[in-house]
């Protein structure tokens, strides 16, 4: 479902992303793990089409990132933590219907995904009110949710979990455990080794744009004989760092 190949972005003297290469099959769950300005944003903004890589490619969906950048958009569906970039002045509902609208979808349609990801996200208290006066965790969901309104195959989540309270951590995993459910196929960023170890089928630890492992947890905690996969990514990073 995708295959990334040597893909690499510099920005003037820095190499963010060093000719990175990873699979994910279809209806998996790959972790981006690592640090801040390990290249891990980067690396799901190239994906989402909204940087142009330096050198290399990802086929997505049955599309080159490169040469089908349209039809690699119609196929995913992207959330980056902190940039909600919702419209205050709409209600929870009208914030997700005008993108259903944007991705060419009818109202009806429209209507029974917000139907439905209100009910999975518990947000059915506050669908029809205004988002100007939301917690982060309360923008969070519906900017979940109008991400994914179209029903897109795969999806790139940039720390959605970032800066939320424990209730809604717990409410969006969930939410990802279910989508690996129907089938998605979902990338997604964290440091969090808790959260990695509860959602991942497979990980990459990426640092200073290199990636330095791939591998499922299984196989990383047989490789390294160690259970403790914060043990493991300290031992990796550690050693790159020397």
């Amino acid at each position: 479902m995708i295959e990334v190949n040597s893909l690499s972005k510099h920005f003037k003297d820095v190499v963010a992303v060093d000719n990175i290469s990873f699979k994910v099959e279809e209806g998996k769950v790959f972790g981006l793990l690592g640090e801040n300005g390990a290249g891990k944003t980067t690396t799901l903004r190239m994906l989402a089409t909204m940087l142009k890589p330096t050198t290399g490619t990802a086929n997505i969906g049955g599309y080159d990132l490169i040469q089908e950048p349209v039809d690699v958009r119609g196929e995913i569906g992207i959330l980056f933590g902190g940039e909600t970039g919702l419209y205050d002045r709409l209600s929870a509902r009208e914030n997700i219907e005008y993108f259903g609208l944007l991705n060419g979808m009818t109202k009806e349609d429209i209507n029974i995904q917000i139907e439905k990801l209100s009910h999975s996200l518990e947000m059915e208290d506050y669908i029809e009110r205004r988002v100007g006066k939301f917690s982060k965790g309360m923008k969070q969901k519906v900017a979940l949710a109008r991400s994914i309104v179209h029903n897109p195959s795969i999806m790139f989540f940039d720390e959605p979990t970032s800066g939320l309270d424990v209730t809604a951590v717990r409410i969006v995993h969930k939410f990802i455990k279910e989508l690996k459910s129907e089938g998605k196929t979902i990338i997604f960023s964290s440091h969090s080794m808790n959260e990695v170890e509860k959602l991942c089928d497979e990980v990459g630890i990426i640092h200073k744009g290199k990636m330095i492992e791939v591998s499922t947890l299984e196989g990383l905690k047989e490789k390294f004989k160690e259970e403790n996969l914060e043990e493991i990514f300290i031992s990796l990073v550690g050693e790159k760092n020397e």
